[in-house]
């Protein structure tokens, strides 16, 4: 467990706190107030991240652009080393980029995102420290990532057809499942939960061939390999698949945003911690308009339209998590403690840890494909 096992859960606090009297759930540029942002003349911040997460939430752009004058625009990636390798390939090409606490001290030790000044992140001191302070998102005494959001990755599972629910990561090696499970075609997740499945640490599994063993048991009841959210949205609702690991913050956006049958739970074997920081770009071409986007992105006013109209991780904001009313699906989620104290937090891989859970998820995947 690593030290973001220290995090502080949030007290609750009443929904008046923000967003007095506003009764349209972000829809608009006047219900996502950005307080604190000085108008530029102009410009455009180019943003890297997933699609559809967050960063590219349309009222969320509509209010920061009326309130900033600079508008956004938005590269994709599927996969973080698809990230890492859009950064080295495009020098210059980019203000913000989403990068996972794992990921993050790889790209500044590349020098592929450069230092932020959080003098110009107004929201910086309402960062819970597990997250701000975290030695994911700050090196050699400079911060490279401000921390953003931070979540799960358990199992999602269509509510329709298990009732009633399952609390077992055993669950995806049932039997009787056969091509009704899908897994994150992601080397470093696989070898998690079958370490996880097996009784290992996720992050030093000492048996990789016990956990070899363990992913290939599920070859008849991979139905599908799923590579982003958009993807696995998808595929869910073409029934290509009944359950699945799943980020929590997604499967909260499935079911409130797309409307589908979707559950979510902490297995009771273990699931996956993680979170994510938001950096800047070396070389940036707008290096101010992309500090106002990070602290416009960190804000309790942009995250709690963003949660509340289509579901999001917990923010690393803890005014952020306080405004949410105490009904929310994110809100109760980062507040059950004892699925919590079953999380093992994601910790950063050497180049050889790396290739050698890539490796053996090839071929693993042969086997599937055979």
């Amino acid at each position: 467990m690593t030290e973001i096992s220290k995090f502080r859960l949030l007290g609750r606090s009443n929904r008046r706190q923000f967003l007095a009297g506003a009764t349209a759930l972000g829809v608009g540029a006047t219900v996502l107030g950005a307080p604190r942002i000085v108008r530029a003349a102009g410009g455009d911040v180019k943003v890297l991240n997933w699609q559809g997460y967050g960063t590219d939430f349309a009222p969320g752009l509509e209010a920061f652009q009326k309130a900033s004058g600079f508008s956004v625009t938005h590269d994709y990636y599927t996969s973080e080393p698809e990230m890492m390798t859009k950064l080295r390939t495009n020098p210059g090409g980019y203000d913000v980029v989403l990068t996972n606490c794992v990921w993050n001290n790889l790209a500044s030790k590349e020098e592929l995102i450069q230092p932020i000044d959080t003098a110009k992140i107004a929201n910086w001191k309402d960062l819970d420290p597990a997250f701000r302070d975290s030695e994911r998102l700050n090196q050699g005494g400079k911060v490279f990532g401000v921390s953003w959001v931070w979540g799960t990755t358990g199992i999602a599972y269509n509510t329709d057809v298990y009732k009633p629910a399952p609390d077992t990561l055993a669950k995806l090696w049932d039997p009787d499942l056969k091509k009704k499970v899908a897994l994150r075609d992601d080397g470093v997740e696989n070898v998690g939960f079958a370490a996880i499945a097996t009784g290992q640490d996720m992050n030093q599994p000492k048996d990789l061939d016990k956990v070899k063993a363990k992913l290939l048991e599920l070859k008849d009841n991979v139905a599908y390999q799923w590579q982003s959210e958009d993807d696995w949205h998808k595929q869910f609702a073409a029934k290509s698949f009944d359950i699945s690991t799943m980020w929590g913050g997604a499967a909260i956006r499935a079911k409130t945003g797309f409307k589908l049958p979707v559950g979510f739970y902490i297995p009771k074997e273990g699931g996956i911690g993680w979170f994510d920081g938001l950096a800047i770009a070396k070389g940036a071409p707008n290096p101010d308009g992309a500090h106002a986007f990070i602290n416009f992105m960190v804000d309790p006013s942009f995250y709690v339209a963003w949660e509340t109209k289509e579901g999001a991780p917990a923010s690393a904001n803890r005014k952020a998590m306080a405004a949410l009313p105490d009904s929310d699906p994110t809100k109760a989620m980062a507040s059950d403690q004892e699925a919590i104290k079953r999380l093992q937090f994601m910790a950063p891989l050497s180049d050889d840890e790396r290739q050698k859970y890539s490796d053996l998820w090839a071929e693993v995947k042969t086997a599937y494909a055979g």
